[in-house]
């Protein structure tokens, strides 16, 4: 509006010689399509107001419209409250006013509120009221408005269809969608992207890449919907091939905020830091990188991807009233990854400070990071006080981080009191945080107690029975190590094999224990041949505890030489130039003799090494860990 068209002497003009209702209706549709014009709309009910003006069910409506895009949700209810005879367009107006600020439960209710008033909802209607039963999973209502939609003919409107099948896939039920979907006369692009996105939903990948290539013709959302759908299934490598593709094959079609934060999780899942970097510079160019939810997005990547440096990078270039709880929870628990405690508490000090409020995320963050870094007295305070303090109630999540907290520095019978006293049932993870801590400080006692927990629980899981194996190896009971091991045979259960892999120039290299297929295989194996005697002049002792079998010391550092961490640190240092730097991603938990070699590997070829383990990073460099040890 040009400058506003001088609303003040209009409307007064206007208001001495009063013209019919549907006149200031119409201004009033102006001034909801406008943005900032707030402050006129009031003027202009003041002034009906003042000189009688009737508000009749079509004014009030486009009055609620007016405040409803302005996000004055009050005033448009209190229009509707005084209302004598609301109409179905005054409903629609608030119904789509709370919609867009996601107040779903409020949707709900002023849709049953219509119906109370014997109003009939329409296409405008049903659309928002779906949205609002699909947010909020509630499958039951959804039904209820579906019956609704066939009672009033409205079920095939393509709008109306759409918003059914949406609602269908989000609350699992992708099997009526389809349905649904078959029996529409017409199809537009939402409703076809929403049953794609239902069948990521329910990991039905191969069905939604069909629909994909059946569709006939695509927009932003239904790229976004694949590759959203690739990485929540953890097909990480086709998110990021569908992302190329995307960039590639559309040339009208740009990806936009969304589309980056759903394809960054994949390369924070391959530990892909170079191409994770690479779709960073591109949301630049699109200038979408100032973008909150990019920014938070591009903070995990950075961190799963072993550079804690570019993760507080992307924080600190937050505008403070953008720090969110979740941008906050991302520093907090890449901190705590990393074995950074004391920053992890520091940094949840500073957001309580600036008065955000924890959550609980935040504290398993926080917990976690006390739990790496050994401080068990700062951990246990804050436990303590979550909630008088903090209100937040302790959730499993929580009990797990104290038990690991407790057992890691060795207070072993007080995790298992806690684990024992719980209210919560105690669960695989806090029974395993047992397990492991009494292999590190040699409690056998502890270890069957938890062993035979977890082999209640997990009763396919290999590892706790290979774990307890090696400590009765290690204590000389070999009467049971073979009972496990025909427990092991008769259940057919074989050890989860460890895998390792490495970004270099772009592309993933995996290598498995005693792994020959690469094609560097021999080059590998030759460089570490010679590895043990540079490393064993530096100090270097093989830690043989860690192979299960009760063979020769010979053939344990042989096996230890084979596993899949040295076979990818070997390669990355045979394949990269001088002092750059090796990151590596371990799918189960680095082996004590792994970690001590290397070490000595980073002092000797003057590496920085980041390993990722499926707990935790770990930066060797010049002989020293980051863990300090404490793993």
């Amino acid at each position: 509006m040009q400058q506003d068209l001088h609303l003040p002497s209009l409307l007064r003009s206007l208001l001495q010689n009063p013209l019919h209702p549907l006149f200031y209706s119409s201004i009033f549709r102006v001034l909801a399509r406008t943005p900032n014009s707030l402050r006129h709309g009031r003027q202009l009910h003041a002034l009906l107001l003042l000189h009688g003006v009737h508000t009749n069910p079509t004014l009030a409506a486009r009055m609620a419209a007016m405040y409803s895009s302005s996000g004055d949700l009050r005033s448009a209810s209190l229009l509707l409250h005084h209302h004598p005879s609301p109409s179905p367009l005054l409903f629609n107006s608030l119904i789509r006013g709370h919609s867009l600020r996601n107040l779903h439960s409020q949707v709900l209710s002023l849709f049953h509120a219509m119906l109370a008033c014997s109003l009939l909802p329409d296409h405008f209607t049903f659309p928002f009221v779906l949205k609002a039963c699909a947010n909020l999973l509630s499958l039951f209502t959804g039904c209820a408005v579906h019956s609704l939609c066939l009672r009033t003919g409205l079920e095939l409107d393509v709008y109306v269809g759409s918003s059914l099948i949406n609602m269908y896939s989000k609350c699992g039920e992708v099997r009526f969608a389809h349905r649904l979907f078959d029996v529409m006369l017409f199809k537009d692009v939402a409703s076809w992207n929403a049953l794609i996105a239902g069948y990521m939903m329910v990991g039905a990948v191969k069905v939604a890449e069909h629909l994909f290539d059946d569709m006939p013709k695509r927009n932003v959302i239904s790229w976004t919907a694949m590759i959203s759908g690739y990485t929540q299934n953890g097909v990480a490598d086709r998110a990021l091939q569908m992302f190329e593709e995307m960039k590639k094959d559309c040339k009208e079609v740009k990806p936009n905020w969304v589309t980056i934060v759903s394809v960054l999780p994949a390369c924070a899942h391959s530990a892909a830091l170079d191409k994770g970097k690479r779709i960073h510079e591109y949301a630049r160019t699109l200038g979408l990188d100032s973008h909150p939810t990019v920014l938070i997005a591009t903070m995990g990547m950075y961190a799963k991807c072993g550079s804690l440096v570019e993760a507080r990078r992307c924080f600190d270039c937050l505008p403070e009233g953008d720090k969110s709880v979740v941008a906050w929870n991302t520093m907090i628990a890449a901190y705590a990854s990393h074995g950074h405690g004391p920053e992890a508490v520091s940094a949840f000090d500073d957001m309580v400070r600036s008065g955000v409020q924890a959550d609980s995320v935040s504290f398993t963050a926080l917990l976690s990071g006390c739990s790496h870094s050994g401080l068990v007295d700062q951990g246990m305070k804050y436990f303590d006080t979550m909630s008088m303090v903090y209100s937040v109630e302790a959730k499993y999540e929580h009990f797990a981080c104290i038990v690991d907290l407790l057992s890691r520095a060795g207070k072993l019978h007080k995790a298992l009191e806690i684990a024992n006293k719980m209210k919560i049932d105690s669960g695989p993870s806090i029974w395993g945080a047992l397990l492991a801590a009494s292999r590190t400080h040699r409690n056998l006692e502890v270890a069957e107690i938890a062993a035979k927990r977890l082999f209640v629980l997990e009763p396919s899981n290999s590892g706790n029975y290979i774990l307890l194996s090696n400590m009765y190896a290690e204590a000389g009971k070999w009467d049971e190590v073979k009972k496990l091991r025909a427990v092991l045979r008769e259940k057919g259960m074989k050890k989860s094999p460890g895998c390792s892999w490495s970004e270099i120039n772009g592309q993933a290299h995996a290598f498995f224990t005693g792994d020959l297929c690469h094609p560097q295989a021999s080059e590998i194996y030759k460089f570490l041949e010679d590895l043990p005697v540079k490393m064993k002049a530096a100090g270097y002792r093989p830690e043989t505890s860690f192979v299960l079998h009760d063979v020769d010391e010979e053939e344990k550092e042989c096996n230890l030489a084979t596993h899949s961490e040295k076979l990818a640190i070997a390669f990355g240092i045979l394949n990269t130039s001088p002092g750059a730097t090796l990151r590596i991603t371990k799918n189960l938990r680095i082996c004590g003799d792994c970690h001590s070699a290397a070490k000595f590997i980073s002092k000797i070829h003057e590496r920085e090494i980041i390993i990722r383990d499926i707990n935790r990073f770990h930066h060797f460099k010049d002989g020293i860990c980051s863990c300090g040890d404490y793993w």
